[in-house]
């Protein structure tokens, strides 16, 4: 197994357990019944009104970066996964520069992180954690499912990767190198899954519909077609 741990002082000023997305919008409303705001919710309704009342920002701007957040779903990064296998040289690009290579297809994923896209091999299978936190490509991905942020799975995949794929189902073979991607504030990381043999003509979207969250997270392996 190698373990990589790539700008890991994106960590050094938050050693503690949390589920919040670094840096990102939280909603201007709040359920006053979800008990006392912690300190990241204060500092935000203060960071928030400041950027109001100093007229950086509008309500209205807030709002539509809520709404842009909230509309990511997996099958936006199954689009680029499909893409990714129709087309050899967006592939090369989107390896080399996920960033550049993602604004070809209209989709932004802002400043506050880098993206890297590791990529499945006969050789090696990659598997993504955030071992301090939930640090997760939620402009890409969507929202992050619970299992990802809980502390048995962030502490168990760096120590034993293998059992851990094994108890979602996915049997690595020995011959093949297991890869634990630490994600953190400043890089985020995506799986670009091996294409499954036998879908040489599908179309794009037919591509995409094989491609789960979990598939670009290293959890689980794409759909097989079924024969028709």
């Amino acid at each position: 197994m190698t373990h990589t741990h790539p700008h890991t002082h994106g960590h050094g000023d938050h050693g503690h357990d949390h589920d919040h997305d670094h840096n990102e919008p939280h909603p201007p409303q709040r359920d006053h019944d979800a008990g006392p705001m912690g300190v990241y919710e204060v500092m935000e309704e203060a960071v928030r009104l400041l950027l109001l009342e100093k007229g950086v920002l509008t309500d209205a701007e807030i709002a539509t970066q809520i709404d842009l957040m909230d509309s990511r779903s997996p099958a936006l990064g199954a689009k680029v996964v499909a893409r990714a296998w129709a087309d050899a040289a967006f592939k090369q690009r989107l390896l080399a520069d996920c960033r550049t290579a993602l604004a070809e297809l209209q989709i932004d994923i802002g400043q506050i992180a880098e993206f890297k896209v590791v990529e499945n091999t006969p050789q090696t299978h990659n598997v993504i954690v955030c071992t301090l936190c939930s640090c997760y490509p939620k402009l890409l991905l969507g929202i992050p499912p619970a299992w990802y942020k809980s502390l048995g799975y962030r502490s168990r995949t760096v120590v034993d990767p293998r059992g851990v794929l094994a108890e979602f189902g996915v049997k690595i073979p020995k011959s093949q190198e297991v890869r634990v991607h630490d994600s953190t504030a400043d890089l985020r990381y995506i799986v670009l899954p091996m294409r499954p043999k036998g879908t040489e003509r599908m179309s794009e979207p037919q591509l995409a519909a094989l491609v789960s969250r979990d598939a670009m997270i290293g959890t689980a392996l794409p759909s097989v077609p079924r024969k028709t």
